[in-house]
């Protein structure tokens, strides 16, 4: 029970600290499109280069963090070679990275479009590195259940971020015409994308520090044969992450090459900007996913495994619905957490949150292959959706611009999630209760239908308390129809209990 209690522990704090985390760097949303105009491209910048430093931290970390729990709890490894030698192989292939980035500089930036501006490509080459190497040492402290010290790092980045943000892009630009003299040499008035970058690097810069016992006060050794029975291991799982991580990313990054106009990073900024209310339902999903991913592991071995994760899927479907409702219906409030002239790009919101729905479905459903030991299926599946992703981007994006891109994740995760479902339901085949999703999907999308068309009829209020009704619609659907089964189900595990009790007491008197 205290090993239960603790693991409960160390998965809220990891939890808590991440999903916190995002919702705090989610705020910078609105004070990037507040100072850098949608006409300016400063947002569009910021989406690009991230969307390639999220798949460089892939690639540069080749599937270590994950390989590293399993080397470290194998029997016949050696914990004290197993973290050295990842550390080093991590360490190395960075400083390599950044090392050719350096170099090649020029040629890199103008493939890019940033021969302007270089410095945002160094920069975040040195970010990527370093926040790869940090995998290993965050690795390390959830090894040692070190959750405390993890999450506190994970908020100090968080909380210096946000601040020298604020600073740099609020305060500095307001106080910069009283004492010019004083500030010019820490800052430009011309406020541009750049300082996200900067402020990026002094921050992961910072944590680095904080890592010191994390390494030191051991031997820095290097074993070659277990290095490569590691990368056996590890490359699934770097296939499987660059598939993923390219259907979240690879719209962003291949937008600037593809599209037409000359406002690329105008039309991008408004994208990116516009996804981040959407983004609302990513967090939900990674919240569900903490609690859901111990939780499934855990109930491998029961006997009625595969009716609760047909019931999870239900309830996981019920739920994101409703949030989808809750976005739409409140959509012409939520619009200003973004400036004005990003608002053109609110069409996108609804296409990208139906996507995260499918890709956590699809997250879901990839526990049949996860618990029979065939992870390669996750790659297919995931190959698969960002093949179809791509090749909507480089048909439609250059006609259709940014909503192609809308579409293409809309369709990549389609993609993923059936082909899972398919042949999930023949290798590890789950009853799921599909009659009853259907009718909740069928009643969201009349109901989203009802609340899009309620704006071109009512005024401002009138279409929010409309849609506000339409939503208690969906939550009284759910509790009429979940609540006598939830009741019943509670009832049937009591009088199970009671048996159960009966029965012992019987044979203690026998």
């Amino acid at each position: 029970m205290a090993s239960l209690k603790s693991l409960a522990k160390d998965t809220a704090i990891y939890g808590l600290s991440s999903i916190v985390g995002r919702f705090l760097n989610y705020l910078l949303v609105p004070l990037y499109t507040a100072q850098l105009s949608a006409a300016s491209g400063g947002y569009g910048i910021i989406t690009n280069i991230y969307a390639y430093t999220a798949l460089m931290l892939v690639i540069l970390t080749f599937g270590m963090e994950t390989t590293f729990f399993r080397f470290m709890n194998k029997e016949g490894e050696d914990p004290k070679t197993v973290y050295p030698t990842i550390l080093i192989a991590v360490g190395t292939v960075g400083l390599i990275f950044v090392a050719l980035i350096l170099i090649f500089i020029k040629p890199i930036s103008a493939f890019m479009g940033y021969q302007d501006h270089p410095a945002y490509v160094w920069t975040m080459a040195i970010v990527v590195a370093m926040d790869a190497f940090q995998c290993i040492p965050f690795a390390y402290l959830r090894y040692k259940k070190k959750a405390i010290k993890f999450a506190s790092l994970k908020l100090l980045f968080i909380i210096l971020n946000i601040n020298l943000n604020l600073i740099y892009f609020l305060v500095l630009p307001a106080i910069y015409g009283l004492l010019p003299n004083f500030l010019g040499n820490i800052f430009s008035p011309r406020i541009d994308a750049g300082y996200a970058f900067y402020i990026n690097l002094f921050c992961t810069s910072v944590v680095m520090l904080c890592f010191y016992k994390e390494l030191t006060g051991f031997k820095w050794t290097f074993d070659k044969t277990l290095m490569r029975r590691m990368l056996k291991y590890s490359w699934p799982i770097l296939v499987l992450g660059i598939a993923g991580i390219l259907n979240q990313t690879a719209d962003k990054i291949l937008f600037p090459y593809i599209y037409q106009g000359d406002d690329r990073n105008t039309q991008l900024g408004i994208y990116g900007a516009a996804s981040k209310i959407a983004m609302i339902m990513a967090m939900i999903t990674q919240a569900f996913r903490y609690a859901y991913e111990p939780f499934v592991f855990g109930k491998n071995k029961d006997k009625d495994s595969k009716q609760t994760y047909a019931k999870a899927m239900k309830y996981f479907i019920i739920f994101t619905l409703l949030a989808f409702l809750a976005v739409i219906a409140y959509l012409d409030i939520l619009k200003y957490i973004i400036a004005s002239d990003y608002w053109e790009g609110l069409r996108v919101v609804p296409i990208v949150m139906a996507a995260e729905i499918m890709m956590g479905v699809y997250f879901n459903l990839s526990f049949w292959y996860k618990l029979i030991d065939k992870t390669i299926w996750g790659a297919v599946f995931s190959a698969a959706g960002c093949i179809v992703l791509i090749l909507i981007n480089v048909v439609f994006v250059p006609r259709y611009g940014y909503i192609a891109c809308a579409w293409g994740g809309f369709a990549g995760y389609a993609t993923a999630m059936i082909f899972s479902y398919l042949v999930g339901q023949v290798e590890a085949p789950i009853a799921y209760p599909l009659k009853e999703i259907a009718a909740y999907t069928l009643l969201a999308i009349a109901l989203y239908a009802a609340m899009t068309y309620t704006k071109t009829l009512l005024p401002y209020w009138g279409a929010i308390a409309l849609n506000t009704l339409l939503l208690l619609v969906f939550a009284a659907a759910i509790v009429k129809h979940e609540l006598p089964i939830i009741k019943a189900e509670r009832a049937r595990q009591t009088n199970n209990i009671q048996a159960n009790n009966n029965q012992t007491n019987n044979n203690q008197n026998e």
